[in-house]
């Protein structure tokens, strides 16, 4: 490279190129996908501003109130909320949102829009107040009922397999929003004075195996037989435990280095405590898509027909060996019990 070429590196790919580009991947390539996608991530970078002033204006802390999952709700967790929905309403391409911090179905007033959204604004908001990395996790689906009608709760509760996007965006060191249509998973990094997300992590492919583990050993006096045993054959293995407690952040290191993230059932969360269409569904389409795997422990998480819109499920998420290497300890206890 001459002298002359170094005063103007390319800065890369932006966001918004990106998808254009690839808008003849999608099964129904008309624009409003893509528009839907860019609306996502223009709020996206409207939250990544209010979470980086958030300590030098008072938006930190508790709100006062508990959401529907009867957790503390943080004052970021409802201004994060507002701009999503706001910018899905405004964006036209959605015409039913469901929230992880919304009780009812959100009618948009798009009767003509394709899209169903479920979305977790701001996944490990408990954190903000200590500066650990947070993020949004999405997921998009083609509606099933008629245009011209508000959309149904049969919209809201397809199973996994259906999606036709997925994504998360984290905040932390630098902003990253990554996503999938089913032809791979791309991350991209948020340049904050050009106010553009660019290129950075092409067709991401998570390693087969790994040395991390990701569960909260704080509940280890409830775990199941089988899942203590995954946990003494990863301690066994000199495995490392790595566990933030900000899903996205966790989720997100995995499927870069390698490792499994495990919420487990547990005596007091027999269910477990993630939910299925705002956490579990988007991040096993992208794992999936990026060569890995994720169960319930047992059965495909996509796979999983969910009950309600805030329906939650164990989740065993990360590298395809270690997580069937998990469902092996699983059905080992299953046959000890029977």
């Amino acid at each position: 490279m001459n002298q002359h070429d170094k005063l103007a590196l390319p800065v890369g790919t932006t966001l918004d190129r990106f998808i254009m580009r690839k808008q003849e991947d999608f099964p129904y390539a008309t624009g409003e996908l893509s528009q839907l996608l860019r609306d996502i991530a223009l709020a996206a970078k409207i939250v990544n501003r209010e979470i980086n002033r958030s300590g030098l204006i008072d938006i930190a802390g508790a709100y006062g109130n508990r959401n529907v999952q009867g957790e503390d709700q943080q004052k970021l967790d409802v201004i994060a909320n507002i701009r999503f929905i706001r910018a899905l309403r405004n964006g036209g391409e959605v015409c039913t949102i469901i929230s992880e911090e919304d009780e009812e179905v959100i009618q948009t007033g798009n009767v003509q829009g394709k899209y169903i959204v479920a979305i977790d604004p701001l996944d490990g908001s408990s954190n903000i107040d200590v500066n650990v990395s947070i993020g949004t996790i999405f997921s998009i689906y083609r509606r099933v009922s008629p245009t011209g009608t508000e959309g149904t709760m049969a919209d809201c509760l397809q199973t996994g397999t259906n999606q036709v996007a997925a994504g998360y965006v984290i905040y932390g060191s630098s902003t990253m929003m990554v996503y999938t249509t089913g032809n791979g998973v791309n991350g991209f990094t948020y340049e904050p004075s050009l106010g553009e997300f660019f290129l950075s992590h092409p067709q991401i492919v998570t390693p087969q195996s790994g040395a991390v583990y990701s569960v909260n050993e704080g509940s280890s006096n409830s775990f199941s037989s089988g899942m203590a045993a995954f946990v003494t054959y990863c301690k066994e293995a000199n495995y490392s435990a790595r566990y933030i407690g900000s899903l996205v952040a966790d989720f997100h290191r995995n499927l870069l280095k390698g490792g499994i993230y495990i919420y487990p059932p547990t005596s007091k969360s027999p269910n477990g405590k993630l939910r299925l269409m705002y956490e579990c569904n988007p991040l096993a389409f992208i794992v999936e898509q990026a060569g890995g795997k994720s169960s319930n422990g047992r059965t495909r998480t996509m796979e999983l027909r969910p009950e309600d819109m805030h329906a939650r499920c164990p989740l065993f998420i990360g590298s395809k060996e270690l997580v069937e290497k998990a469902e092996e300890f699983l059905a080992q206890e299953e046959v000890v019990e029977s």
